[in-house]
């Protein structure tokens, strides 16, 4: 075999070799998708809010399969609306089966003070929060507009809840004491019922008539969380188990309430368990 031959059979295979090392330039990172965002453009608060959407495995806008909503507030993707909508996935597992698979709706924060709070008597929170005070908006944009918007673009049924914690729990007072009528399901979590004075503890409501007639669960969670942020002292704790108790006294037995106190948890700490266990309160499994 001549040299010149050889040559070019050393070259052809190296050549092969060479190009089999080769790697595939890499794929580009594909986004991980939880749910969708969406807007809404509101005339009641007079600008645009986003809202996260978790939408169950199997959601097909074609079906005909109706789903549960779960309305969240402090619903960002940077606050509370990613470990909650894995809370509704993993319950909602076929072989978990605590929670009907269901659509979560996280409304994204704009001013916390101002949305979940009704005008204070407080000269000091007035001068601290001076946007604070206008829940009764907020509450109108619920009603009035984004339940509205989500049952006519997504497929719901009539069950509807809504999560809250601290101010949010506050605002979900309000709402369960004025309005009780918009959420079967409430979660009340660490509920701010200082603000004011302690005033929305005071307040009365239809819920408490024997003539009720309306089915509402209520679920109300606090951790080992001491004295509240004002200048005349409350106990979160005390105040808590006094909205609980007075909930407990109502005539109506369409109303049902389950206190859970979670001294192992802070105010910091204390959702993603609370919401947790207000899915065996409301949905409880039949031991076989």
């Amino acid at each position: 075999m001549n040299k010149f031959f050889i040559l070019i059979l050393l070259s052809a295979t190296t050549t092969a070799f060479s190009q089999k090392g080769k790697s595939k330039p890499a794929e580009p990172a594909k986004p991980f998708i939880l749910g969708v965002i969406d807007e809404i453009q509101s005339k009641e608060l007079n600008e645009k809010r986003v809202l996260n959407i978790y939408l169950p495995e199997g959601y097909k806008a074609e079906d005909a399969t109706k789903y549960p909503v779960i309305y969240l507030l402090d619903g960002s993707a940077d606050e509370d609306f990613i470990h909650i909508s894995g809370l509704v996935q993993f319950n909602s597992f076929e072989w978990i089966s605590q929670v009907p698979r269901s659509i979560v709706v996280g409304i994204a924060t704009v001013d916390r003070r101002r949305d979940f709070t009704f005008p204070t008597t407080i000269e000091e929170d007035r001068k601290r929060f001076p946007t604070a005070g206008h829940s009764n908006k907020f509450i109108a944009f619920i009603e009035k507009e984004l339940q509205p918007f989500i049952d006519k673009k997504y497929k719901t049924n009539d069950s509807k809840t809504i999560i809250g914690q601290s101010l949010g729990g506050l605002l979900e007072t309000e709402i369960l004491l004025k309005k009780p009528s918009l959420f079967d399901k409430y979660v009340i979590v660490s509920p701010s019922l200082w603000w004011n004075n302690g005033s929305v503890l005071n307040q009365n409501s239809e819920i408490f008539q024997e003539n009720f007639k309306q089915p509402i669960q209520i679920y109300i969670a606090v951790g080992k969380e001491g004295l509240t942020p004002t200048a005349i002292p409350r106990v979160m704790e005390v105040d808590a188990n006094v909205l609980a108790e007075k909930i407990k006294a109502a005539k109506s037995k369409n109303v049902e309430v389950f206190f859970d106190y979670l001294p192992q948890e802070n105010h910091g700490s204390i959702l993603h368990p609370a919401v947790s266990n207000s899915f065996k309160f409301f949905y409880p499994i039949e031991k076989k």
